[in-house]
Parts: C-alpha cells; sequence; structure tokens
C-alpha cells in the first residue's frame, strides 16, 4: 500500500475521547520495546511519526494514526514493563480491555513479539485474551535481520508453537531496519480495510 498521508489524530485514553468516524482500525499490540513504534513508521514510510524510545513503557495512551483519510492504526500501551506502578498498570488494563472489548471500528490486532526470543507470558496472555473476544490477529515478528538466514524458521516456529496460533492465523517475520516483510504485511492487513 502506497501511503501518502500520516497523522496522530488523538491520544486517548476511554471511549469518550476515541475518534467518532467509522474508519475500520488495526491495532498494535506488543510488550514495551518490542517496536510497535518502529513498525507503524517503516509501514507508513516515515522515520517519526510515532516517537520512538529507548525507555519502555512510553506510550501510555491509545494512540490513533489516520492513514490516507481510510483507516487507523492504534498504538496501544506495551506491556511487561516493570518499572510502572501497579495502580498505573491496572489503568491500563482497564483501558485496553474497554478498547479491544467494546470498540466496533476495531476489524484486527496486529500482535507484535520478538523473534529473538520466545514469546513472554504476557505475550501467550495477550493472544489467548484477542482470540477469547475473536478479535482477527496478526502475528509480526520484529527485529528479524537480528536473526541469521538459516534460523528464522526455527524461530518462527518456535513463536507459533509458544503462542498455540489457530490456523487462521498468520506469523509474519519483519524487520523495521530493513523492511524485509513490509509488503508482506500490507498484503495481510488490506483484507480488514
Amino acid at each position: 500500500m502506497k501511503v501518502t498521508e500520516a497523522e496522530i489524530v488523538i491520544s486517548a485514553v476511554s471511549k469518550k475521547q476515541y475518534p467518532e468516524t467509522h474508519m475500520p482500525e488495526i491495532a498494535l499490540a506488543g510488550r514495551s520495546n518490542v517496536g510497535k513504534s518502529s513498525f507503524i513508521n517503516k509501514m507508513i514510510n516515515r522515520k517519526n511519526l510515532v516517537r520512538t524510545s529507548q525507555k519502555p513503557g512510553k506510550t501510555q495512551t491509545l494512540n490513533f494514526y489516520k492513514i490516507n483519510d481510510r483507516f487507523h492504526f492504534v498504538d496501544v500501551p506495551g506491556y511487561g514493563y516493570a518499572k510502572v506502578s501497579k495502580k498505573e498498570r491496572n489503568a491500563w488494563g482497564k483501558m485496553l480491555e474497554e478498547y479491544f472489548t467494546e470498540r466496533e471500528n476495531l476489524k484486527a490486532v496486529v500482535l507484535l513479539v520478538d523473534i529473538r526470543h520466545e514469546p513472554t507470558k504476557d505475550d501467550v496472555t495477550m493472544y489467548d485474551f484477542l482470540k477469547h473476544y475473536e478479535l482477527p490477529v496478526v502475528v509480526v515478528a520484529t527485529k528479524l535481520d537480528k536473526i541469521p538466514k538459516g534460523k528464522r524458521v526455527q524461530h518462527i516456529k518456535r513463536a507459533a508453537d509458544k503462542l498455540q496460533l489457530e490456523q487462521e492465523d498468520i506469523i509474519l517475520p519483519f524487520s523495521s531496519e530493513t523492511g524485509e516483510g513490509k509488503e508482506e504485511a500490507w498484503g495481510v492487513l488490506k483484507q480488514f480495510l
């Protein structure tokens, strides 16, 4: 997909703040520092529309990015970051649950996992949560450029096995550095738009 327009619309913490539109939305979920911001930037050919950070846990709101005046990418807070207070984590949990379970515009969730490591307990919990609510899930295995070519298949299989991916779900290897997997990701995501 050729992206000609991309802008942040709003950073929301509750449904009262969601954009009032019928545009489809694709949410991006994953552990803190897994590369959600880098994924969006690479997909839309922008260096820093979405701010990336070396410090995990920077995204604390639902950030709605309007793409080509056609759909929204929604960047959600990362999970699994220990330096966030329990109270803050609980608030994020409620905010995410409300969004994932009540937002009619939500058409699919991209669950990002780090291909270098086995998916975490939090990754498995998030996948199971999304499947429980019957949301379409596309798993994107980030940081592909960090794995030797000969070990990629093994790492992808390990991630799929750990998540116990259902047959209809897809796992896509992806590199924000090289752009590898970008065309395949657009190919899959277009079906939800």
